[in-house]
């Protein structure tokens, strides 16, 4: 019964989009209210900047997705946040990671699983394993898919809106060297996502407890399959890019280390070592923004490292 509460916890995660502009213990925080996309719904982006930012001086830029999670737990729907203000504020002081800025990209509420899913492996599935999905349910009234998977458009809202605003209002480089991607369970699917289709525009993907199910289904699933024949033919040259993975042992993150494992087979098989690539486990940590929060100083210390 836990496990079943923190299933609708997470598919619930997204229903609520928060106006309130967060609070944050280190640095500020500007917010690009409603931002329009010809090609998603509007959101709210929150772009975190150090304390000490200096328009003569050129950042970093981590973009993340479920902003709404990411700084301040008194407007999130869980009341847990990932402290990223905290942490990249102590990162960055320690001289540990490079000066960055962090920009919080909001989810779309109900629209969440059908912007996160990664459209290409989806399209790849049958005709029949695709209507198969979409008749799945999230709640007793609320399809999981409130609508067609429409990630390539998110990627290019992404890469060909917000991108080019924050490259010309801060004080950014803009090369893929410099530009990150972070997420976690299905914002882990969408990093991927993003620098495989991207990898001219990214240099590094943190996925945190990757939700390599795609669904809730566990027994005859045929989408992991579907990410990893993708990844055969997408994953990014890992001489110019850093994958990092990592997945907890308790609530939903015990589906991973199975499907994580052969992921990683993949990623070694394309010539990733442990100079561009980690695979972490962490025994007993849960699938929530606690646990993200608790071990976030490294996967930012490894995409983020002085050079």
């Amino acid at each position: 019964m836990r496990l079943l509460g923190i299933l609708f916890i997470l598919l619930s995660s997204s229903f609520n989009v928060y106006a309130q502009l967060p609070q944050v213990s280190a640095g500020s925080i500007e917010r690009l209210t409603s931002y329009p996309s010809a090609f998603v719904p509007p959101r709210n982006i929150d772009i975190w900047l150090p304390a000490d930012y200096d328009k003569q001086q050129r950042y970093a830029v981590l973009y993340m997705h479920d902003g709404q999670m990411l700084f301040d737990a008194t407007t999130s729907w869980n009341k847990q946040e990932w402290q990223i203000d905290e942490v990249a504020s102590r990162l960055i002081k320690a001289g540990k990671t490079q000066p960055f800025i962090v920009v919080g990209i909001d989810n779309a509420g109900a629209n969440r699983h059908s912007e996160y899913f990664p459209q290409q492996p989806f399209e790849n599935l049958s005709p029949a394993q695709q209507a198969a999905l979409y008749q799945l349910q999230r709640t007793k009234n609320q399809a999981l898919f409130s609508q067609q998977v429409y990630s390539d458009r998110y990627l290019k809202f992404l890469v060909t809106e917000l991108k080019p605003y924050i490259d010309s209002h801060y004080s950014v480089y803009t090369d893929a060297a410099h530009t990150f991607v972070m997420g976690s369970s299905m914002g882990g699917l969408i990093s991927l996502y993003a620098i495989s289709e991207y990898p001219h525009i990214f240099g590094g993907a943190a996925c945190l407890s990757t939700h390599w199910p795609g669904t809730f289904e566990q027994q005859n699933n045929p989408i992991p399959p579907a990410f990893f024949n993708y990844m055969q033919q997408k994953l990014p040259d890992p001489s110019t890019h850093k994958l990092y993975f990592d997945h907890g042992t308790a609530t939903l993150d015990t589906w991973y280390p199975p499907l994580q494992a052969q992921a990683d087979k993949i990623i070694k098989a394309k010539g990733y070592t442990s100079q561009n690539w980690q695979s972490l486990t962490f025994e007993g940590a849960e699938h929530s923004e606690h646990a993200w929060a608790a071990r976030l100083d490294i996967p930012l210390i490894f995409l983020l490292t002085l050079k």
